[in-house]
């Protein structure tokens, strides 16, 4: 399954949270891993922290959401916001590996 609307956010932020935290509670995918954090974003909607967003990332690319793991792919999506060109495959990587 692809998540193409949650790696676009994370990485460009665009489209908006508010609508990519919509499609996720809409699609809920990931089953019985993953609702804790829709939980989260049924209560907080687009205040959801962007730390839940990517450990819901990894959760849905069957990664554990451990502290390492989220601190490491929140570093990628720091700078692929910011422009490093390297970032994008970086974070295709942590989530394949």
């Amino acid at each position: 399954m692809e998540f193409e609307s949650l790696d676009e956010y994370l990485l460009s932020g665009k489209p908006d949270k508010a609508a990519v935290v919509r499609q996720l509670l809409a699609e809920r995918p990931g089953g019985a891993r993953a609702s804790a954090f829709y939980e989260g974003l049924a209560l907080l909607g687009a205040r959801a922290p962007e730390l839940s967003l990517i450990a819901l990332r990894l959760v849905l690319a069957g990664k554990a959401a451990e502290d390492a793991a989220v601190v490491r792919l929140r570093e990628i999506v720091e700078r692929a916001r910011g422009g490093d060109a390297t970032a994008v495959e970086a974070y295709r990587r942590e989530l394949l590996d």
